[in-house]
């Protein structure tokens, strides 16, 4: 990964939107559409940038050097950041980009997404939202607030996400939803490719709040688990350690 994925607010805050023709228009589209205010001022202060001219070096560099993030249409090599393609369901935004390397296949790509998520996505998204204070209120600890919104929300689960019945079934959720329990799982891996893990070995990683790995484990492997996920290197009397929370160990095989 050569880029940080992040969602920049930019409401009610300047970026400099600078040439004409539809590549500009796209992008002060797309920042109105974000709430941010557009300005073809230069020297305008400013949070981000975006260029679409011919020659384009020298409006970037003079950015660049008052500290504006700049995004220049069609040269990654001289971009501050890139932007993804967008899929948006209501608050619900779904980013895929490709660093600049093919903006027709983060395209493609959501485009395929698009027939993936329900319509009623934005419903189930926005009664989450609403419900912060009751899940907080059921589950006062993150660990077990986590653990019942992964059980939840997981394929099958009472909100699966792609389940156009999840935003009516979200009240009934928090009244009957049981404590989810934590949980051990020990597996060993036959190769230093994350692409060889089985979906079920995937899914433990996403959801662990501890991962015990034997130290021949890769970085591959191991970035698969949660960002803030603990990770240790497996130590002989860890066995009979009882751990909280769901914990994963991964043993080379």
């Amino acid at each position: 990964m050569h880029s940080l994925p992040l969602f920049h607010r930019i409401t009610g805050q300047t970026v400099i939107v600078l040439g004409e023709g539809e590549a500009a228009a796209a992008k002060r589209r797309l920042v109105e559409r974000a709430g941010g205010l557009v300005s073809d001022d230069p020297e305008a202060q400013a949070v981000l940038a975006f260029v679409a001219l011919d020659a384009p070096e020298q409006v970037a560099a003079a950015l660049k050097a008052r500290g504006v993030p700049v995004n220049v249409v069609d040269r990654p090599d001289i971009c501050d950041f890139t932007v993804p393609s967008l899929l948006e369901r209501g608050p619900v935004l779904v980013a895929v980009g490709t660093g600049g390397v093919s903006a027709g296949l983060a395209k493609a790509l959501r485009l395929r997404l698009e027939t993936l998520l329900p319509a009623n996505l934005t419903a189930l998204a926005e009664g989450l939202g609403k419900a912060r204070a009751a899940v907080r209120a059921r589950w006062p600890q993150a660990g077990e607030r986590r653990r019942a919104l992964d059980a939840a929300l997981a394929e099958g689960g009472s909100l699966d996400p792609l389940d156009d019945r999840s935003a009516a079934a979200l009240a009934g959720w928090l009244v009957a939803a049981p404590d989810a329990a934590s949980a051990v799982h020990e597996f060993a891996i036959s190769s230093h490719d994350p692409d060889d893990l089985t979906l079920r070995q995937a899914r433990w990683l996403g959801t662990a709040d501890l991962v015990l790995h034997d130290a021949a484990v890769s970085a591959a492997i191991l970035n698969r688990a949660r960002a803030d996920a603990v990770r240790r290197a497996l130590t002989a009397a860890e066995r009979a350690i009882a751990h909280p929370g769901n914990t994963v160990i991964i043993r080379r095989g």
